[in-house]
């Protein structure tokens, strides 16, 4: 049995965009407690993530959720057995962020706590700390989402360098765009997925931007309006889409486009050990072709590490917190926060 009195506890908080998830981490990766609030249901009507509708919500689920974690952990007085609260303050959605924030900060003035506000990104990448043991700086970490789609080295924490981001849209929003044309459920990534499976990644051609980029940054328009163009003009002709065929070559066109960038970071850097994380890691297409690659150290995070939570926020929290980074009650939201940007926030 754990003794809570023994171990350092953060308290961590995620609300960037549509989950609102809180969890309690002992030391660096034991979860005590972890809950999530997913939002998917609510704004599938839409096609898409409603911002003010997705803080209200935030709002809504936040306290409870909070509760459970405490009680589901065995906490009686937080004040006393948790050492910090750590919460996403960007990037993200302003309302979903400021409704994390403020409660994050509630909590640590009631309880007398230091409150530190964490990256989204960099949480992501820490998703992967807390799933492998045995992940060792310098790693890479390529960060792909809904709305990130990013090639970092890891070289400790706190020492990230950028190598290289998307121009435009991220890839799981050109997965997302192109199934609503095609009519598939939100959120389309995951449907794509399925349907990919059964189907011929070689029956469409779709062009490949990344020979035509600087660097190790991305660009995903271009394949999101070829494949739209290509669905109006058969549907113009009379034609169906086979969406079999057509989901498994859109699909192999974006891992193959991950994949030669996380080549190139690879021969760039030395680093072999290959991590990935965020909603697109789940794709299995993309982690067979990681896992499988020839001369990769490949770490792979769950699946329920893929997506948005606050374990990962706690977890690099937790990290930022034992390595000097320090916070206090000016934290406040930025939906635009660069990755690597200073988060220390006086008091």
């Amino acid at each position: 049995m754990l003794s809570l009195e023994k171990v350092f506890l953060t308290l961590g908080i995620e609300s960037s965009c549509d989950d609102t998830s809180v969890a309690l981490l002992a030391g660096p990766r034991r979860i005590l407690s972890w809950k999530i609030s997913s939002q998917i249901e609510r704004h599938a009507a839409f096609g898409g993530v409603v911002p003010e509708y997705a803080s209200r919500m935030h709002l809504e689920a936040i306290l409870p959720l909070t509760q459970t974690v405490l009680e589901e952990a065995g906490v009686a007085d937080p004040a006393k057995q948790i050492g910090l609260v750590a919460v996403t303050r960007g990037p993200g959605l302003m309302g979903s962020l400021l409704v994390g924030v403020m409660t994050a900060k509630a909590y640590a003035q009631a309880w007398n706590v230091p409150v530190l506000g964490v990256n989204h990104l960099e949480g992501h990448i820490y998703a992967n700390v807390v799933d492998h043991e045995d992940l060792q700086f310098p790693f890479l970490c390529m960060v792909v989402s809904g709305g990130h789609t990013e090639i970092v080295l890891v070289r400790g924490c706190g020492e990230y360098e950028m190598l290289g981001a998307t121009q435009d849209d991220a890839a799981g929003e050109a997965f997302d765009k192109v199934a609503k044309v095609l009519g598939l459920p939100y959120p389309g990534g995951p449907v794509i997925d399925r349907l990919a499976v059964a189907g011929d990644a070689d029956a469409f051609s779709f062009p490949d931007m990344v020979h035509h980029l600087d660097g190790l940054n991305f660009s995903f328009s271009g394949l999101k309006t070829a494949s739209i163009n290509q669905v109006n003009r058969l549907r113009q002709k009379g034609e169906t889409v086979p969406l079999e065929d057509f989901c498994a070559s859109f699909q192999a066109t974006v891992v193959k486009t991950l994949i030669v960038r996380l080549e190139q970071a690879v021969r760039l850097t030395g680093v072999t050990s290959v991590a990935i994380s965020g909603g697109v890691a789940a794709n299995s297409a993309f982690r067979r072709a990681v896992a499988e690659h020839e001369g990769w150290n490949p770490f792979l995070p769950s699946k329920m590490f893929c997506t948005d939570n606050a374990v990962m926020v706690a977890a690099a929290g937790y990290a930022a917190w034992q390595s000097g980074r320090r916070g206090g009650l000016g934290l406040a939201p930025d939906p635009a926060l660069d990755f690597g940007e200073d988060e220390v926030v006086g008091e």
